[in-house]
């Protein structure tokens, strides 16, 4: 059965919509990029409305990923996942995700490496952990690995956290600062031997450094 295009009118509310009329009655509302082709006194079929609502489908499934990238970078499978929950057809995601990595709007490379970046800049933990948490995020294990390669040594990144928290332990003698400092670079993720370098490196550093300023004042 054909129709008759008789109105293309913008949505009150979204104004990125249009409500489509056929025969001078409502039919259905489409994003305006699926709507620019339309015009009024155009003839469609059954055939021709049913892919208009699908490219609609598709171009709803497309901004809500992209609304949900535009927060923070996301893995393939966060993307996955929120479009799952939003109840989108598994085909219609696939094309999406698709689209989405030929932009590069979601690349799993890119996000190890801001992940690992991110976390060795502000929260530092061991590779381990970094890559226990990309595992999480649905990061394929050989991209995890490829981009650990680039990252800061353990022993670096012992020491960077280690010098993010010694504040806290100003007051403690050697026996309370070791264990203190053991047990935050251990949750961290860090190998024994790398903890044991860096709390007496800590240590050393710090305390010469609270001495120098103690013999300065008495001076």
């Amino acid at each position: 059965m054909e129709y008759t295009i008789t109105a293309l009118k913008a949505q009150k509310r979204d104004p990125n919509r249009v409500n489509v009329y056929l025969n001078d009655k409502f039919a259905f509302g489409v994003a305006r990029i699926v709507a620019v082709w339309l015009k009024v006194g155009q003839l469609i079929d059954d055939k021709k409305i049913d892919e208009l609502r699908a490219q609609d489908e598709y171009e709803k499934a497309f901004q809500k990923a992209v609304q949900y990238l535009s927060y923070r970078p996301r893995t393939e499978q966060e993307v996955r996942k929120k479009l799952t929950d939003e109840e989108f057809p598994e085909e219609l995601i696939n094309a999406v995700l698709e689209r989405l990595n030929k932009l590069e709007l979601v690349c799993d490379e890119n996000y190890a490496r801001f992940w690992i970046e991110n976390r060795s800049e502000f929260r530092p933990r061991s590779h381990r952990l970094l890559s226990l948490e990309l595992i999480r995020k649905g990061v394929p294990r050989e991209t995890i690995d490829e981009a650990l390669e680039d990252a800061e040594d353990e022993e670096s990144l012992a020491y960077k956290a280690a010098m993010k928290y010694v504040h806290r332990l100003d007051a403690l003698d050697w026996n309370g600062f070791r264990k203190k400092l053991s047990g935050f670079l251990g949750r961290r993720g860090f190998a024994y031997y790398i903890i044991a370098s860096v709390v007496r490196q800590v240590w050393e550093e710090t305390r010469s450094v609270e001495n120098i300023s103690l013999n300065g004042r008495r001076g």
